[in-house]
């Protein structure tokens, strides 16, 4: 079992935790009524005063925030701080109508800070660590968060960013890099490099891998783990709450363990609103607790998800989250069945005669949707003759119509065809919302 890094806080008991989020809960209602109007006309709107919230399980009283709330309030409407108490400013990566803005005091940045430290624990990492940051630094929170959580921690922190992945794997092996920091296309990428330039891999010493930022199922950590020999660990984060680091996985791998001193998870039906029980799948919200300069409650982040409220195998109390297998609105709805790309990464990953690179386009035909899915071949399979191909076009197009309930065109593209991402990887072309 790993070390812990801050063992009281994080073994604490369910009583415990909940007065600690009680007590958190009713600063934090009271403090954005007196200093962020928007949430004021909110909670006026919705029939609610600061004295109606006086335990955890009060917090359905109060109104869900949207990444539409904080562009309506572009830039600093959401701001419970003056300008003066801000430290830093970061942006989510949205890829429709504004960036979302969020500002940090000098005491989130130390709290964000600890709580990377705590996921890098999770992942195995101590000050002995050397951790090797390639997400991206700048108005992305990964670069940075990162960063700092590894300092925090005592560990040696290499800042590449993302990247010119030639020196990555240099730096990697001369620097005795034991923990690397991506997203999980990116490291797949990175061990396509690593064999394609014939790397000696016993000069690398990697032992863990901390990857997020995007959605990834089980048969791609599979894959990470095996062409990386690494421990592939899962962090969970988004601008609007902090950053990374909201929860991250620890060796039992049953569930991201989320910060429950720091952040209230609730999962809900995303159609009703209506708050789920433990268990159950459904979309991810978070209230911050302790955030001083952007606050949010009730922050839907259109993640799906389920919490378990059991202890853990490592002995950490706090809440876990089951691995995001989609989003709300990643979701696509083809034929009128509801599509997660994931659910097609999963099925891929079944065959051995493929890479783990794929694409869906959808497109429509007639009135009528259409799913094609590009998968890459391994250069074994590549040269096989084209009855042999074809039978294996066959195999995945039943077992993709199988567990989706639709059917799909599946094309077994040469390797390398599908373009490589050094950021979070392009699954979807969706042709139907440019016509």
């Amino acid at each position: 079992m790993e070390k812990y890094w801050q063992q009281e806080e994080e073994t604490m008991s369910r009583e415990l935790i909940q007065k600690i989020q009680s007590e958190r809960l009713r600063a934090l209602v009271q403090r954005v009524y007196e200093n962020v109007p928007y949430y004021k006309q909110k909670m006026i709107d919705k029939g609610v005063e600061p004295g109606d919230i006086v335990t955890v399980a009060d917090i359905s009283k109060l109104p869900f925030t949207t990444k539409q709330d904080l562009r309506d309030t572009y830039p600093f409407g959401l701001f419970a701080k003056p300008a003066d108490e801000i430290v830093r400013i970061h942006a989510s990566s949205g890829t429709t109508g504004k960036q979302t803005i969020v500002g940090y005091t000098k005491n989130d940045i130390k709290v964000w800070a600890d709580l990377v430290a705590r996921s890098l624990s999770c992942a195995g990492a101590d000050k002995n660590s050397t951790v090797q940051v390639a997400y991206g630094y700048g108005l992305f929170t990964g670069g940075l968060g990162l960063h700092y959580g590894t300092e925090a921690l005592g560990a040696t922190v290499i800042p590449v960013s993302a990247g010119n992945t030639s020196r990555q794997i240099q730096m990697m092996m001369d620097l005795g890099s034991t923990h690397i920091a991506c997203t999980p296309s990116y490291a797949l990428y990175l061990a396509e490099t690593i064999m394609k330039e014939n790397v000696d891999t016993s000069k690398l010493k990697l032992r863990a891998g901390i990857f997020g930022a995007e959605p990834w199922t089980e048969n791609m950590r599979n894959e990470i783990e095996h062409r990386l020999n690494l421990k592939a660990y899962d962090i969970y984060g988004l601008s609007e709450i902090m950053g990374p680091g909201v929860s991250c996985g620890c060796g039992y791998n049953n569930g991201l363990h989320i910060w429950e001193d720091h952040f209230i998870p609730e999962i809900i039906d995303p159609d009703t609103g209506e708050t789920l029980p433990a268990g159950t799948k459904g979309e991810l919200i978070f209230t911050t607790i302790t955030k001083e300069g952007l606050p949010l409650i009730r922050y839907r982040t259109k993640d799906i998800s389920a919490l378990d409220y059991d202890a853990c195998g490592c002995g950490r109390t706090m809440a876990r989250m089951s691995k995001v297998t989609g989003r709300t609105d990643d979701m696509l709805i083809i034929r009128g069945v509801n599509v997660f790309p994931s659910q097609v990464e999963s099925v891929i990953l079944e065959f051995d005669s493929v890479e783990p690179h794929y694409q869906l386009i959808v497109d429509r035909v007639d009135n009528l949707d259409t799913l094609s899915v590009e998968v890459e071949m391994t250069t074994e399979i590549f040269s096989d003759e084209i009855r042999l191909l074809e039978k294996f076009e066959s195999s995945i197009k039943k077992r993709i119509e199988a567990v989706l309930g639709i059917s799909a065109n599946v094309k077994l593209v040469e390797p390398l065809t599908i373009t490589r991402s050094e950021g979070k990887a392009k699954r979807v072309i969706d042709r139907r919302e440019i016509k």
